[in-house]
């Protein structure tokens, strides 16, 4: 048997079991050298080589660590013997066991084994689908007094899951509470059996919903009007996409040299959705149609790379690219990014906002349409008459919703002959994705970066010996802090009650009537670490990327809404680094919806169940954005998810 002089053995953990042999294969060097740099995978994974010093004693013990089972012969991936002097593990990397010979304290020989037969194989398969299985149920974190849809009963309050006997048999089931029935006090329980719980599904919208009497028809009706909405709006989304699939051009290149040189200039390896979403957008590229797809992920996972390569693809087939953001500051950042990302290569950025002087713009709108330019950053600025392109091919969308209807309707008019490639951090629930997959191009990013740990969430009454721990704390590990405070006629006053409260910390401050220079050069001071904590109002909400700033103080968190807080605490958390959330609010003034919004938001942890726990409030937001706000009723009168199911059923029958 051939032996190796030095192996890979990656943790045996849900992230690395999604990855084929290949991809590891593929990614070897990189991954040796993150093992080196990223406290991640230091601890996630571990080189062997012929003759270093390490004993078997602390081999077993990293095994330990990186989630592999002893047991008395290796029959599958992440299993690990001892006999002797010698180890035999199986790799999750790999596709046959390693067989790891000590003498003394040092690695005698590595030597790998013969695949294991078919027993072993269904073994390692099983072992891997029980890591895998993340799908969470379209009822995740239900809990009593939750409203529930039922698709023939209408809405109803959840009161539990009661055993009860049928047919001499023992079965569960969810109770449903409705309205009581004309002349009578008591309410309707209905009881759902466990095999018909897909009747079910979660209520989500903005307005507290009616409940339904069993025994009425208010529900047909309602569905009966949903029903004739959604028919009229997959009208209207199938003519638009049927103009786009019209048109014609010539596809771009396909994945080549440089590209592949671009890639790898990445310093992260991507994760498994975000990999999807590159092929998919470079599939879309590759075709003799105009692209059109969104790109749904939470704040940090991954979305603006997937932006970069669609723009490096583009500029290497002789287009020109414009990345267009709601706001200044985002574009300010954006810039940053891009001009970082492709430095190695010759390839012209310029920015276009209110940022730059009249020259500059003058400028580089002449640069434009000389076709010298590759790519232009900026605001809706780019969309002025006087901005002429040689050859744009690919406009990029970061967070579309936000821009105001006439800049909606030029990207409708764009959609019908460039490519376009839309970002949003807004969720979108699995069934509104199938009811429009089949009309538009959509990429969802729900796994997050390997080394992004959940961010520490705290909501408590307003303490300032609090605050202080806090802000000490950040500063004593050479961090930065956010603090909100949402009024700019007092932002003053509480930097120097800051001030007073911490001394040795500096201070900084922005908000919405900053001046332009002053906010763009306050926001490049905090971020190269001239001053310690950025008082400021949810501007801060808009996109920022600063992977020093792990700590995050409102003042006020009663008067966020959800969704804003949300957003606002996905600005820290953007390394490796703990990060810690602090929403406090003032007990006096906590009304109720305040109240379950912050107990929401505390729920709101642990990544993933984050994004699904807040789904109350961003879904229906998201819903609003994408499919329009006239929709909005209609949504709210049955549900987020039985309007989408009803709308996937409209379109299927227009396509028939």
């Amino acid at each position: 048997m051939r032996k190796h002089n030095k192996i890979l053995i990656a943790a045996f953990i849900p992230i690395f079991a999604e990855r084929d042999v290949l991809w590891f294969e593929e990614n070897d060097e990189k991954i040796q050298r993150l093992i080196a740099t990223d406290p991640f995978w230091a601890r996630r994974a571990t080189i062997l080589e012929k003759g270093i010093r390490r004993s078997m004693s602390e081999f077993l013990r990293t095994l330990d660590d990186l989630e592999y089972e002893k047991t008395q012969r290796v029959a599958g991936e992440g299993e690990f013997s001892v006999i002797g002097g010698a180890v035999t593990v199986f790799p999750l990397n790999l596709d046959r066991p390693v067989r790891i010979e000590f003498l003394g304290n040092s690695i005698e020989t590595i030597t790998p084994l013969e695949k294991i037969d078919a027993t072993g194989e269904r073994k390692a398969h099983l072992l891997k689908k029980e890591m895998l299985k993340r799908e969470i149920s379209h009822l995740h974190n239900l809990k009593e007094g939750d409203y529930l849809v039922h698709i023939d009963h209408g809405i109803g309050i959840f009161r539990g899951i009661t055993e009860r006997v049928s047919d001499n048999e023992e079965r569960k089931y969810y109770m449903l509470e409705y309205a009581p029935p004309h002349g009578r006090p008591e309410h309707d329980t209905l009881y759902v059996p466990e095999e018909q719980v897909k009747k079910l599904s979660l209520y989500i919208g903005l307005e507290q919903p009616t409940i339904h009497r069993l025994s009425g028809t208010t529900w047909e009706h309602a569905k009966r009007k949903v029903t004739e909405d959604a028919q009229i709006l997959g009208k209207e989304l199938l003519e638009l996409y049927a103009k786009r699939t019209q048109a014609t051009r010539v596809p771009y290149q396909t994945y080549g040299s440089d590209q592949r040189e671009f890639d790898s200039v990445f310093e992260h390896l991507e994760t498994i959705d975000q990999q999807k979403a590159i092929e998919e957008v470079f599939a879309d590229m590759e075709r003799g149609e105009p692209m059109d797809r969104l790109i749904c992920g939470d704040v940090g996972f991954g979305k603006t790379e997937v932006a970069l390569r669609a723009a490096f693809k583009a500029v290497h087939s002789g287009k020109q690219v414009a990345l267009l953001c709601p706001t200044t500051v985002l574009a300010d950042q954006h810039f940053e990014t891009f001009a970082k990302r492709f430095e190695k290569f010759p390839i012209t950025i310029a920015m276009l906002s209110r940022f730059e002087s009249k020259s500059a713009q003058r400028e580089t709108l002449a640069k434009l349409a000389q076709g010298t330019v590759d790519i232009v950053i900026g605001t809706h600025r780019v969309l002025s008459p006087d901005v002429q392109f040689k050859n744009i091919g690919l406009v990029i969308i970061d967070e579309e919703q936000r821009f105001g209807v006439r800049q909606k309707e030029t990207f409708k008019k764009l959609r019908e002959s460039i490519d376009v490639l839309s970002l949003s951090a807004t969720p979108i629930p699995r069934t509104l994705y199938l009811a429009l997959s089949g009309l538009r191009g959509i990429s969802v990013i729900n796994t997050p970066p390997p080394a992004r740990q959940p961010i520490e969430t705290f909501v408590l009454p307003y303490d300032k010996a609090m605050v202080k721990k806090a802000i000490d704390e950040e500063l004593a590990r050479k961090g930065q802090v956010y603090f909100l405070h949402n009024r700019i006629e007092t932002l003053e006053a509480v930097k120097r009650s800051l001030e007073e409260l911490v001394p040795g910390a500096r201070y900084g401050i922005v908000h919405g009537r900053t001046g332009e220079l002053a906010l763009r050069k306050a926001m490049h001071d905090f971020k190269d670490g001239k001053f310690d904590v950025l008082v400021a109002t949810t501007i801060i909400e808009n996109g920022l990327d600063l992977k020093n700033a792990n700590t995050l103080i409102v003042e006020d968190a009663g008067r966020l809404g959800l969704s804003q807080a949300y957003q606002i605490r996905g600005r820290i958390g953007r390394s490796d680094k703990k990060a810690y959330a602090y929403f406090f609010y003032s007990a006096q003034k906590l009304g109720e919806t305040a109240r379950k919004r912050l107990e929401v938001l505390e729920e709101a942890r642990e990544l993933g169940s984050g994004y699904f726990i807040a789904q109350r409030d961003l879904e229906i937001r998201g819903a609003g954005n994408i499919l329009g706000k006239k929709q909005s009723g209609a949504v709210n009168t049955v549900g987020l998810n039985l309007y989408c199911h009803i709308l996937n059923e409209a379109i299927e029958q227009l396509q028939d």
